[in-house]
């Protein structure tokens, strides 16, 4: 009987396959909806452009309030102006008599004084200042008295207006007028010296008549300069008819101002300053909004 030897096998196996391991699974952001993605931006600038803002004003008036709550303080803290002077901010267009009205209806009183003004040294001006820069001759003749009359302080014209008029509201309109103008010929004059050459060749070549430059060439090329002009003589303006109104009387913010402070209201006085501050901020923008519009953005911000 034989046996049958089974020899090992000497020959190493293949190692067993290694486990595969699982996939992963990368989940991707959900892209945000078309809202979001246009929300996003005008959020982002608006914490931007607000908050800042809002943290100094509470801190401001948390130091006021420190600064003017304590007794004996002679100035109105927050607090006392909110509490006095409640019905002028929250009711600013209540109506009960001639002079009983709200602090909005004077501002308006006030604001179209201030347009009438203004849109006359606006149109005055720009038209000087266009003069001064392209004459030579008037520039020499003219540029001296400008400069020295623009030194004159705006309620130094109040008498001789008076006196002209005889009239409270032609005369501080023409205090505003006499006040604004001086930006805009100034910054006016300076932006027609600074039109290129190049431009003044086109003109030639094009054969442009007096007009026809005064359109396409002088007012475009000195824009930039003319709303900066403005945008001063808006600022100067609103500060003039404050101050005339203080002595011509009415029923502008002016005259309430010098009334309350005879009367010895200092919260109406405060009241009546955040409007002057608010509206004068608001004209700044505007004529700001509008010189970039013109301008494509090159006027001075």
């Amino acid at each position: 009987m034989s046996l049958t030897v089974l020899k090992p096998d000497l020959q190493p196996s293949a190692p067993a396959p290694a486990p595969k391991a699982p996939a992963v699974v990368v989940k991707l952001p959900t892209p945000p909806s078309p809202f979001m993605a246009r929300l996003a931006p005008m959020l982002r600038s608006l914490a931007t452009n607000v908050v800042p803002p809002l943290v100094m004003t509470l801190a401001l008036l948390l130091v006021w309030q420190i600064l003017c709550g304590k007794p004996g303080a002679t100035l109105p803290s927050p607090l006392t102006v909110w509490t006095e002077a409640n019905d002028l901010i929250t009711q600013p267009f209540f109506n009960m008599g001639s002079q009983d009205i709200g602090l909005g209806w004077r501002v308006m009183v006030s604001l179209q004084r201030v347009m009438i003004g203004f849109g006359l040294a606006a149109v005055v001006g720009v038209l000087m200042g266009c003069l001064i820069g392209q004459s030579v001759w008037a520039m020499r003749g003219l540029d001296p008295i400008f400069q020295v009359l623009r030194t004159v302080p705006p309620l130094a014209w109040l008498p001789i207006s008076l006196a002209a008029f005889r009239d409270s509201s032609p005369s501080a309109i023409f205090v505003i007028f006499i006040t604004s103008i001086w930006p805009i010929i100034i910054n006016t004059a300076v932006g027609i010296r600074n039109i290129p050459q190049d431009y003044r060749n086109v003109a030639a070549v094009l054969r442009l008549n007096a007009f026809e430059f005064f359109i396409r060439i002088m007012i475009p090329s000195a824009a930039p300069y003319i709303f900066t002009g403005l945008r001063i003589g808006i600022g100067l303006a609103w500060l003039a008819i404050v101050a005339a109104e203080m002595l011509t009387g009415g029923v502008g913010i002016g005259f309430f101002i010098w009334d309350a402070w005879n009367s010895s209201r200092l919260p109406d006085i405060v009241v009546a300053l955040l409007y002057i501050g608010l509206v004068g901020f608001i004209l700044d923008r505007i004529v700001g909004a509008l010189g970039n519009l013109a301008t494509r953005g090159t006027a001075a911000s």
